[in-house]
C-alpha cells in the first residue's frame, strides 16, 4: 500500500509539472478574409479584400505570449468589386501576381496587452520584399466546440507603407496631387479550428 501511494503521488507530481501544450488551429478559408483600404485622390477610401487566407495558429490562453502565427494570402483572390481594377492590381503595376502569387506573415513575438488583446510582431513578405510589421489583435475569442471540433476567432489590423514593399505605382493629377495614397490599412479576420476529437462509437 505504501509503495502504491508513493507511486500515485509521484505520478500526480509529474502530471502537474508537465507543460501545457498550445492547441494548433487551422485558419478556415471559408470564414476568413484579409482586407485593405487606401486613400484615392485624397477624396475617399477604396477598399478591397483577399478571399483566400490559409495558415496555422498555435495558441494557449494560459500562455498567450507563446503563441505562433503563420498565414498565407492568395494575391490572385483580390476583389474590389470592379473587374478592371482587380486585373490592374494583379498586374506588374501593383502586386504582380504572376511573379509574387502570395503574401505571407510569420510571427516572431507575441505580447498579451490584456485578456482580449495581443500585439503580434512578425515578418510580412509582400511583392518579394520582407519587412517587420506589428499587428494589433482583438481576441482570440473564447473557444466554441461543435461536432467538427473547437473553434476561435480573431481580428488583426496594421498599417503599412506600400513603397516599402516596392509597390510604387501612382498617377499625377492635374491639381498637383496623386491618385493613390502611400499608406495602406490592412485587416485580417479569421475563424480558426482545431482538429475534431474522435468519439467512441
Amino acid at each position: 500500500m505504501i509503495r502504491l501511494a508513493t507511486a500515485l503521488g509521484f505520478a500526480a507530481i509529474l502530471s502537474t509539472s508537465l507543460p501545457t501544450l498550445a492547441e494548433t488551429y487551422t485558419i478556415d478559408p471559408q470564414h476568413s478574409q484579409a482586407g485593405f483600404s487606401i486613400r484615392h485622390m485624397m477624396l475617399s477610401n477604396v477598399r478591397g479584400a483577399f478571399s483566400k487566407v490559409s495558415g496555422t495558429i498555435d495558441y494557449d490562453p494560459k500562455k498567450p505570449d507563446e503563441s505562433k502565427v503563420s498565414a498565407t494570402i492568395d494575391m490572385n483572390s483580390v476583389v474590389t468589386h470592379d473587374e478592371k481594377r482587380d486585373n490592374h492590381l494583379k498586374s506588374p503595376d501593383f502586386f504582380d501576381t504572376a511573379k509574387y502569387p502570395t503574401m505571407t506573415f510569420t510571427s516572431k513575438k507575441v505580447v498579451a496587452k490584456d485578456k482580449d488583446h495581443l500585439t503580434v510582431t512578425g515578418e510580412l513578405n509582400l511583392h518579394g520584399v520582407t519587412k517587420e510589421v506589428t499587428m494589433n489583435v482583438e481576441g482570440p475569442t473564447a473557444e466554441l466546440k461543435d461536432p467538427k471540433g473547437a473553434k476561435r476567432g480573431a481580428s488583426a489590423s496594421t498599417r503599412i507603407h506600400r513603397k516599402d514593399f516596392g509597390v510604387t505605382y501612382n498617377k499625377n493629377l492635374d491639381n498637383g496631387g496623386v491618385a493613390l495614397g502611400e499608406d495602406v490599412d490592412v485587416t485580417i479576420d479569421v475563424e480558426m479550428k482545431a482538429a475534431a476529437v474522435a468519439t467512441a462509437k
